[in-house]
């Protein structure tokens, strides 16, 4: 290999090194803002693709634009002053629009710097407004209001919220203790208005059941007084032929003739 050839090589290496300095390239869900050493951040934004600059001059600050979960612990009060611990979720993004505003003014830990500090504060002034109880009953009114809220403030930031939802609502030891003492107080009363109850319907039983026995003394009262003792030398026939036929079918029983001189007819 001669001297000229090695020098086209060489000089063809540096030519490629040169160029690869001037491109850089953007991802598919990220976006790319330029740092000017002479004129700051530019305000420009760069899409997917291979983009050029200047060396050493320019400098690309590529951000993540996809959706993005966090989820943001928060410890409060509500309005009947009960503590309250909600944890909410969110999925968010950045506006690629105000991406050189965003990192002149916050920088790339954006959500670090805003999320925490704007979920804190919109979470207490909505659970402010209700009582432990509506948190739990009106739980998708208190969703609502939080995600219109928190939406309004994290765009003055240039902050998209894609998703929030409440995932842990809990209460302090005491609503705790007061929850359960009036589970148990709704299960005492329970109990005392089934016994009640209870008490009522077998008093209207013997209510009933008395009247019926007055009825079938009355009818029996009457039937008497119309067929005088008759009625009864009856109901003592019935009684006599039925004992007599069970006596009947016994072989351990012996008829004996009313003349006790007929039980034996044996000689003298």
């Amino acid at each position: 290999m001669n001297s000229k050839t090695t020098a086209f090589i060489g000089l063809a290496a540096v030519g490629v090194g040169a160029v690869s300095q001037c491109l850089y390239n953007v991802d598919p869900g990220e976006a790319a803002i330029i740092f000017d050493k002479f004129v700051g951040v530019k305000s420009s934004v760069y899409g997917e693709g291979t983009h050029f600059r200047i060396p050493v001059i320019q400098e690309p600050v590529i951000f993540d634009i996809k959706s993005r979960p966090r989820s943001v612990p928060v410890t409060t009060g509500s309005k009947d002053l009960q503590t309250v611990n909600l944890t909410l979720r969110i999925l968010f993004h950045p506006d690629p629009t105000l991406l050189p505003s965003i990192y002149t003014n916050i920088g790339m830990d954006y959500d670090e710097r805003i999320l925490p500090s704007i979920v804190d504060e919109v979470l207490k002034s909505v659970v402010a407004k209700y009582d432990a109880s509506e948190l739990i009953t009106q739980r998708d009114s208190v969703s609502n209001t939080v995600a219109d809220d928190l939406t309004r403030r994290a765009e003055t930031f240039g902050i998209y919220l894609d998703d929030i939802s409440i995932t842990h609502l809990t209460f302090g030891h005491d609503f705790a203790r007061a929850v359960e003492s009036k589970q148990v107080a709704q299960q005492e009363a329970e109990r005392s208005r089934y016994y009640v109850e209870k008490a009522e319907f077998e008093k209207a039983a013997a209510i009933i059941s008395a009247e019926g026995d007055a009825e079938a003394a009355k009818m029996l009262s009457d039937a008497f007084d119309k067929v005088g003792d008759s009625l009864i030398e009856l109901r003592k026939m019935e009684a006599a032929e039925e004992i007599a036929a069970q006596l009947a079918g016994s072989r351990n029983v012996t008829y004996l003739p009313k003349d006790k001189g007929m039980l034996l007819n044996l000689p003298a």
